[in-house]
């Protein structure tokens, strides 16, 4: 597939000009209107490089390329003008808009030469991402399996969590899910340190011993630590530390935030883990919602409105028993899945993914699984 170029000149013999430089090596695309390239760029499928005129009405090259470094940044920007204008020139590299700077008339040669050197930048930039993702991606996998490894308990948690920050994120119109996502997955890290037993205390009801109560305040505090060594995740780390804080300024950390000054996703944590925990306790939706407004002034008013809109979601999931071949994205499983050999494969409450299904196939083939499955089916409301 060729990569996608986008040139801007108000003169249309200059785009002709130049598409017929670039079209055997790019997939070019033309705009005489840097306002109108700027509303049909596509987020799904960016250009690797944008060449675009200095001296354009309504809008110039310069501004023209720092809107598109804004909607498009990894984007390798170009200039071409014929005003040999160096305080322009000067400017536009200065303000890290723009890679290259070329006068017209442009030498063919030196054209093409700007071009690839830009497509390569391109290149060079988005795999870079790319392998930060899959690293960042793979190693909150690794912890999330640890976790769910040494406390069967608290994995069972985070998959049930998920689902309630996600939707919670939803309602806030977060942007950035993949993070919030990240803090669901990772909040239960510090649970590693408690004393056995002290998740199943709390899910019945059960006062916590002197020794698991000061353990458990600390457990958000010790999966900060650990998650602020993985790189770009201080906010998430920020996060996972103020899960048991109230809204009303109680809880941990035992210091002067409250309200809005908590963290958002630190809000979002204490509400979807106190309602697991709640629901742990309680036979319906509708009950553990009720026993969470004992304590209203812990939340979030914003989040507990949301809440309750959720009871509704929540009570239209059916419990169901369906073969591996009915088995479809947004089922949970509602029990663990296990080898003929009694091996655990897959840990209940856990929310089934396109990925996750084609794995249960293929333990099917190779280690031999149950026929059938049963899971929770969210159904389609009236």
């Amino acid at each position: 597939m060729k990569p996608r170029i986008l040139l801007v000149d108000d003169e249309p013999n200059v785009l002709s000009a130049l598409r017929r430089q670039l079209r055997e090596q790019y997939e070019v695309d033309v705009q005489s209107s840097p306002a109108e390239a700027l509303k049909q760029l596509d987020r799904s499928k960016p250009y690797a490089a944008a060449v675009s005129d200095y001296r354009m009405p309504g809008m110039n090259g310069i501004e023209f390329l720092n809107e598109l470094k804004t909607l498009s940044p990894d984007t390798t920007r170009l200039m071409l003008t014929g005003y040999a204008d160096l305080d322009s020139a000067i400017r536009a590299v200065n303000d890290g808009n723009v890679f290259r700077f070329l006068t017209k008339p442009c030498e063919h040669d030196n054209l093409l030469q700007n071009v690839a050197d830009a497509v390569r930048q391109y290149e060079l930039v988005t795999a870079k991402r790319v392998l930060l993702e899959k690293t960042l991606k793979g190693s909150v996998d690794l912890l999330s399996e640890i976790t769910a490894m040494v406390n069967p308990h608290a994995g069972e948690r985070i998959n049930r969590v998920r689902r309630y920050v996600r939707y919670f994120a939803e309602k806030k119109d977060i942007k950035d899910l993949w993070r919030y996502d990240i803090a669901a997955m990772l909040c239960q890290l510090g649970t590693l340190i408690l004393p056995p037993g002290t998740l199943e205390t709390l899910e019945q009801g059960e006062d916590l011993s002197p020794e698991q109560a000061q353990m458990w305040e600390m457990h958000p505090v010790i999966a900060q630590s650990l998650v602020t060594k993985l790189p770009r995740l201080q906010s998430i780390a920020d996060m996972i530390a103020y899960q048991l804080k109230g809204f009303d300024g109680t809880g941990t950390p035992r210091d002067n935030l409250k309200e809005e000054d908590i963290p958002l996703g630190g809000r979002i944590l204490k509400i979807a883990l106190d309602y697991d925990m709640a629901r742990q306790r309680e036979e319906n939706p509708q009950k553990a919602f009720l026993s969470m407004e004992k304590t209203i002034e812990e939340y979030d008013p914003e989040l507990m409105y949301y809440l309750e809109g959720m009871l509704g979601v929540e009570a239209r999931y059916a419990i169901r028993t369906v073969p591996l071949q009915e088995l479809t994205p947004g089922m949970v499983l509602h029990q663990d899945v296990v080898s003929r050999q009694g091996a655990l494969l897959v840990r209940k409450s856990l929310e089934l993914t396109k990925d996750k299904i084609d794995r249960m196939h293929m333990f099917a083939e190779k280690v031999g699984i149950p026929e059938t499955f049963t899971v929770l089916v969210p159904e389609t409301a009236d």
